[in-house]
């Protein structure tokens, strides 16, 4: 059996690899994987030009393109804070919503047309391993 350290290796590795795999599907939806990355962000509700850079890892410069780009293109909006009109938030239109949930369906079917490549008994093992996961990054 592997060591915690080879399982952490290895199972970030393949998450990673995984996720590459699926995402080729997101040329589909006709924006780009940082506006899909965005969009997912404020599927949680508005954010500050801050919080969204901060969610995404990137320079407050790049997410004020970002940003510009979204509302663009109608998918997302500025809103002026009802309590501080010195405070902007960005929110997901309902254009966003919809192309986010196409790239996500691209994705879950990509994944699926894999899936049905195994075994019962290894869908059964990743069904297994889905709840440990899932119980892993609740955490």
């Amino acid at each position: 059996m592997a060591s915690t350290h080879e399982l952490a290796d290895r199972l970030h590795s393949a998450a990673i690899h995984l996720l590459r795999r699926v995402r080729k599907s997101d040329v589909a939806t006709g924006v780009t994987p940082a506006q899909l990355s965005a969009l997912s962000v404020l599927m949680s509700g508005p954010k500050t030009l801050g919080e969204l850079a901060a969610a995404e890892q990137v320079k407050p410069p790049t997410v004020t393109r970002l940003a510009r780009e979204l509302e663009r293109l109608g998918l997302a909006k500025r809103e002026t804070d009802k309590t501080d009109a010195r405070v902007a938030r960005l929110r997901s239109t309902a254009k966003g919503s919809a192309i986010l949930q196409r790239g996500r369906d691209l994705r879950i079917a990509e994944l699926e047309r894999r899936l049905r490549r195994l075994t019962r008994a290894e869908l059964k093992t990743l069904d297994d391993a889905a709840v440990i996961i899932e119980r892993i990054v609740r955490d």
